[in-house]
């Protein structure tokens, strides 16, 4: 937690609950992915913002033993078309650590557009730490972002 921020303690149970609350407000969309039937990572688009701005961040997370398969890139870009075609979001943004070469090759694979730095951005592991910002807009897929990806990794 950042320093003055409230002291609780974190657990997955506390975690789907919170999910399942912004879900229900209309403020998130968690998602989990399966791959052969296992649960290997999520997908949340989060902080969803309605009105006259209609954009969202989106974030994940992949289990090291399944990555560099294709799940996630696939995966996100299901749960962005759904945010532009169903949901009728415009834009999708994410905040990826310059650290994380995976994370940014995400990003890249994607058409994700870079569109600046945030020092000290978030609060991970007892200290505030930087990330590099992607936007995406409806505009720039507008026949979807999974037909992008190479042939072997959509499903």
């Amino acid at each position: 937690m950042p320093p003055g921020g409230p002291a609780r303690s974190s657990s997955f149970t506390r975690m789907v609950r919170e999910l399942r609350a912004l879900a229900r407000e209309g403020r998130a969309l968690p998602f989990v992915v399966t791959y052969d039937g296992v649960l290997v990572g999520q997908v949340t688009v989060s902080n969803i913002v309605w009105g006259s701005a209609r954009w969202a961040q989106i974030g994940y997370w992949i289990d090291e033993r399944y990555a560099g398969r294709g799940i996630i890139p696939t995966a996100v870009a299901m749960a962005i078309d759904h945010a532009f075609g169903e949901l009728g979001l415009h834009r999708m943004e994410i905040a990826i650590r310059p650290e994380n070469p995976a994370s940014l090759r995400v990003a890249e694979k994607l058409g994700f557009t870079r569109i600046g730095e945030a020092p000290r951005y978030l609060h991970i592991n007892g200290a505030w730490r930087d990330h590099v910002l992607f936007a995406l807009t409806a505009e720039d897929v507008p026949n979807g972002l999974l037909g992008r990806l190479p042939r072997h990794e959509s499903p």
